[in-house]
This record gives structure tokens, C-alpha cells and sequence, in this order.
């Protein structure tokens, strides 16, 4: 069941409940480059209560140093250990879990958040922004090389997509059943300034059709994501929450993660998708708001 927040005493209760608060960021924070109103409001309180904040974001295409920049264009306070994305989540889980050895390499499609988290965790890597990859010249095998050290497709959201990036990644992928697929998320879409946009799933899409085969995630809701967010930080799931924008990854991963979760209604899902007669959600939250903002309501004096 699904209780929709709307008094002050029902967000009052609901701080008392929780002391971690794990935000995703575009269409819960912002959309594209518009802050949502009331956000700075919102997480000043929960800072001035001592709340934990954590920011757990699909978005790749910037490292955890990169999005902070972000945060501060914006205004919002934010440190760069309480910001997990899924290509820290991927770097991670390349560096300790799969332990790729130094002489081995990823094939990145992906952009510069992708590189610099890879980076930061010793993980060598070909391809994403590299001029050669980024190309609109027609894609002709015969003039491809593969690399041998190549054991790793990572694919992330690319702005720069083009059948180049998908061909290669494709030929290290169908002639090596030992080299992984991995994607950062599975996010069809995602909230921009103006509207909705394909996201990092949609750019895997064409690779998992033609292989016929699913990449291992990272991101949200993939419990991978939990996994990298606990080895660095203590929480107690049971005075945890998850706010995010979308059923089938933030509410999901919460769900999964034994954590409780809040439906905002500012990015992607509509109110309609979980209480609309006949409605079968793929995930019920356990809390809705409109917005963020709402949360403003307890720093106003009545």
C-alpha cells in the first residue's frame, strides 16, 4: 500500500522514521538543467536534523568528481563520498569483483565519466571518447584491428553514439564468449530540459539484440549498486529510504535492497502508473509526494 503524504505532521513522521535518505538526482533534485523548487530547502532540513544523505544516480556520462560540479552550479551541498553513480558502481565492480587483471582492457562505449572512474580504480580501457571512435565515416571491418587485450564491453549512456562504437564493441563481444557485457543501467529514458530522452538501456538495446544475450548491470536497480554503496558507508537498512522518480529502478532497488521507498512524481512516473484503477505497477512505493519541495513545509513556521 501506498500512503501519499500531504500534512505536515505525515512528513514530520516520516523524518522521524528514517536516518539515511538515499536521493537519485535527475527527476528528483533536477530535470536537465532546472532545479526543482524547494530542493535546497528540502535537504538543508534534513542536514540540520542529522540526517545521512546519499546521492545514487544511474547517470554515467560524469564521474563522482565531475557531478559534484554539478551540485555546486547549483547550489546544493553535496561531498563527493556521499555521490554513488553507475559508473563508479561499474568501475568498482570491474576493479574487486570481476579483478581484471592490469594487462587486460575495457572496450568503453561510454563518456568521460565512464574513463575517469576506470581510471581512478587502475582499470585500463580503449575507445569512448577517443577521436577514432567518435567518427561518422562509414564502419568497414577490414580495416579493424581488434585489440586482444579487450575482455570487458562497458556501455553507458553516449551522446555520441554511432555505428562505429556499436560494431566494434559487437565484435568483442561475438568473437570472445569469455569477454563480459556490462552496462552502467538499463534506463530506457531519462528526464532532460524540455523533456524525455532515450537513456543508457536504449543505447545497449541494438547490442543486446544482435547478441541475443543480457548484459550484467550496475546501476539501479541492480543490487551491485547496494553492494558498492555498503562497503563504503554504514546504514541501517530498516532507517533507510530511497527517493527516486522511477518504478523500475529506484523503487525497485529499494525494494530489493530491504530499503523503504518514496515515489516522487517530477521526472518520469506518472501518479496515475501506481493508483490508476487496474494499475499493476512493477513496483509499489511505500511513500509519494509530489515533490521534494514538499518537505520544505516543515522549515516554514506555521
Amino acid at each position: 500500500m501506498c500512503t501519499q503524504l500531504s500534512t505536515p505532521g505525515e512528513y514530520a513522521d516520516l523524518l522521524d522514521k528514517f536516518d539515511t535518505f538515499m536521493f537519485d538526482c535527475d527527476g528528483v533534485l533536477w530535470s536537465g538543467d532546472h532545479l526543482i523548487g524547494g530542493v535546497i530547502e528540502a535537504l538543508h532540513l534534513l542536514r540540520s536534523k542529522g540526517k545521512n544523505i546519499l546521492f545514487v544516480t544511474n547517470n554515467a556520462t560524469k564521474s563522482r568528481k565531475s557531478y559534484k560540479k554539478k551540485f555546486d552550479g547549483f547550489g546544493i551541498e553535496a561531498h563527493v563520498e556521499e555521490i554513488f553513480g553507475s559508473a563508479y558502481a561499474a568501475a568498482v565492480y570491474i576493479s574487486t569483483v570481476v579483478k581484471l587483471p592490469k594487462d587486460k582492457k575495457v572496450y568503453v562505449i561510454g563518456m568521460s565519466g565512464v574513463e575517469e572512474e576506470l581510471h581512478n580504480e587502475g582499470v585500463s580501457y580503449i575507445g569512448g571518447t577517443d577521436p577514432a571512435d567518435t567518427t561518422f565515416e562509414p564502419f568497414d571491418l577490414k580495416n579493424f584491428t581488434p585489440d586482444p587485450d579487450v575482455s570487458v564491453v562497458l556501455c553507458g549512456l553516449d551522446t555520441n553514439i554511432n555505428y562505429t562504437k556499436l560494431s566494434k564493441a559487437f565484435r568483442y563481444l561475438h568473437t570472445n564468449p569469455e569477454c563480459l557485457f556490462i552496462a552502467t543501467n538499463e534506463d530506457s529514458t531519462f528526464p532532460s530540459t524540455g523533456g524525455i530522452l532515450p537513456g543508457a538501456g536504449s543505447i545497449s538495446a541494438p547490442l543486446r539484440y544482435a547478441l541475443g544475450r543480457d548484459p550484467v548491470c550496475t546501476g539501479k536497480p541492480s543490487q551491485s549498486m547496494l553492494d558498492c554503496i555498503q562497503a563504503k558507508v554504514h546504514f541501517d537498512p530498516k532507517r533507510t529510504i530511497m527517493i527516486g522518480d522511477r518504478l523500475n529502478t529506484d523503487i525497485l532497488f529499494g525494494k530489493a535492497g530491504g530499503v523503504s521507498t518514496l515515489l516522487v512524481l517530477t521526472g518520469v512516473t506518472a501518479k496515475e502508473e501506481v493508483l490508476a484503477p487496474g494499475a499493476t505497477p512493477i513496483a509499489v512505493p511505500d511513500y509519494m509526494t509530489q515533490s521534494i519541495g514538499d518537505f520544505a513545509v516543515l522549515a516554514t513556521p506555521n
